[in-house]
């Protein structure tokens, strides 16, 4: 096959051969080998299907080093082999079709010499093309003689784009770091309840999505357990949701039911951006009841398995999304939980797929809460196992999973609850102190204590007697960390701590139970109100 001369013909050029390039003027021929020598791109040919080396031009020589022509490739083109290039090869020659291997790190042997250290050595990017070479008399379809290998040299481009994908892994992982910075750090740990969460980020991109999680302790072992998700995706809908979660923990402080909370957090969300709509599924825990009060705004509902293994789907209280500005006010619903019940609250990335319908999933998640077991952390990777979340969703997850535990034997004889009817007059308040001290001290509630409990209860009680109306009763729980005291009439004001002037008759009750409790509040119930304070144990 001679090269040397404007003879040859590569495959795919459709255009009439042309024996020599002419001049107007003069009938010289121009040199194939001067003119593949001076191209920027690297160039060798082959002949035969040994693909014995013809050439080399000076772009391949300075890269990879001088050549020896006239023995096979495999030998004479060690770099071709190490990049694949040869297998490509026999396929182009055997064909007769052109293939390409696209931006192949190549380093510079070239200019390097023995010892050179490792830091030193050049490397590039090279796209490598390998195509036919046919004689000009055979025509398109004629046999192959050889094989031409060129190689474009692209390390700028692909050095762009591995900045580029650098750039948007940062951009992500500080969208995602962003958006986890506003998810709890660590969860609050009730003294009733075991709970786990998680929050999976979905997509590969930077635009993280607005899903959240929450638990708030609201105080005489009440819980708050809150989850959401803020429609869109990005370092937006990450701060909308952020100014969501610390709204519903300053809302949560009021202790007003869960319909509530959801309709002044839709008020919140109109405000943050109207343009933002969002879910919301907020529940509250009372141990004392041992009852669930739950409340969604566009939110899915929420799975419980009580005790007997039977799974309930709480969508009766479900009102319009976050954001809306709907009049139709929300609703709540409740729930009893039996020792053993596992909820679980989440979002749709959890149970959404594209092409299926959503109840679907959501049967799905209930078939798997319902062959789970194990504490909640175990439930919540059984979940998520089981719902087999694509690798590349592109949707955010979030769940939370509470367990009310089964107590038994010692560990039972901690978690105690007692009550008493307060029927009649100012006698009640020395019927309040001597059941007091009773329970405490089958409690086996030190003496310290008991009196501080007993003094409480007085003071909640003259206040019930003094402000309040009827029906009164006296609750006392003890939990392996705290005794809580509660008193509840029927009567809605709520009691303010204030300064009391010298002169004053009354006003000191609830400033002498701030002072000795650990801490103290109050709340509306559907009856009235419940007055309430803590103390520590141990």
């Amino acid at each position: 096959m001679n090269i040397t001369r404007w003879g040859a013909r590569l495959a795919g050029d459709r255009r009439r051969s042309v024996p020599a390039a002419r001049s107007q003027e003069s009938n010289d021929t121009f040199p194939l080998r001067d003119v593949l020598a001076h191209a920027p791109a690297l160039i060798a040919v082959t002949r035969g299907s040994n693909h014995e080396l013809c050439y080399v031009n000076d772009a391949y020589r300075a890269v990879f080093g001088a050549r020896r022509s006239g023995i096979p490739a495999r030998d004479a083109l060690p770099e071709l082999a190490e990049h694949g290039l040869l297998t490509l090869m026999d396929q182009v020659y055997r064909t007769g079709r052109g293939r390409t291997v696209r931006a192949r790190r190549v380093d510079h042997r070239g200019e390097t010499y023995p010892g050179m250290p490792e830091s030193e050595r050049r490397h590039g990017y090279y796209t490598f093309v390998c195509t036919p070479v046919r004689p000009e008399a055979a025509g398109r379809g004629g046999d192959t003689r050889g094989v031409l290998v060129f190689a474009v040299d692209v390390t700028d481009q692909v050095q762009a784009t591995d900045r580029l994908r650098e750039s948007e892994r940062r951009h992500r992982q500080a969208a995602v770091t962003l958006q986890r910075s506003l998810l709890p750090q660590r969860l609050e740990n009730p003294d009733d309840l075991i709970v786990a969460a998680k929050y999976l980020p979905g997509g590969t991109d930077a635009a993280v999505g607005g899903d959240w999680y929450d638990v708030i302790t609201l105080g005489a072992g009440r819980t708050a357990l809150v989850i959401g998700d803020v429609m869109g995706r990005g370092v937006r809908a990450a701060a909308v949701m952020g100014q969501l979660r610390t709204a519903v923990r300053a809302y949560a402080r009021l202790d007003l039911p869960p319909h509530e909370i959801l309709q002044l957090l839709d008020e919140t969300a109109m405000e943050i951006d109207a343009t933002q709509i969002a879910t919301c599924a907020y529940a509250v825990y009372d141990p004392g009841e041992g009852v669930l009060t739950y409340s969604t705004a566009g939110h899915l509902p929420p799975l419980v398995r009580d005790g007997d293994d039977v799974i309930h789907k709480l969508d009766d209280a479900n009102g319009p999304p976050l954001g809306t500005g709907a009049s139709w006010p929300h609703t709540s619903g409740r729930i009893t939980l039996d020792p053993g019940s596992t909820v679980v609250l989440y979002t749709d990335g959890l149970v959404e797929r594209r092409g299926e319908d959503l109840d679907e999933g959501i049967d799905t998640l209930g078939a798997a809460l319902l062959s789970s077991a194990g504490e909640p952390e175990a439930v919540r990777d059984h979940l998520i196992a089981h719902m087999q979340l694509p690798e590349e969703h592109d949707d955010d997850m979030a769940m939370l999973v509470l367990q009310l535990p089964r107590r038994e034997g010692a560990q039972a004889r901690l978690f105690r609850t007692a009550s008493l009817d307060l029927l009649g007059g100012s006698e009640v308040a020395a019927r309040g102190r001597a059941f007091t001290s009773g329970v405490l001290a089958s409690w086996q509630v030190g003496e310290e204590l008991r009196e501080l409990g007993v003094l409480a209860v007085s003071e909640f009680v003259a206040n019930a007697l003094t402000h309040g109306a009827a029906p009164m009763r006296l609750r006392l729980r003890r939990t392996d960390r705290r005794l809580i005291v509660e008193v509840s009439d029927a009567d809605d004001h709520v009691p303010r701590r204030r300064r009391a002037a010298a002169d004053d008759e009354s006003g000191r009750g609830v400033a002498i139970v701030a002072t000795i409790a650990k801490s103290w509040g109050s709340r509306l119930t559907d009856e009235g109100k419940t007055v309430w304070c803590e103390f520590p144990l141990g």
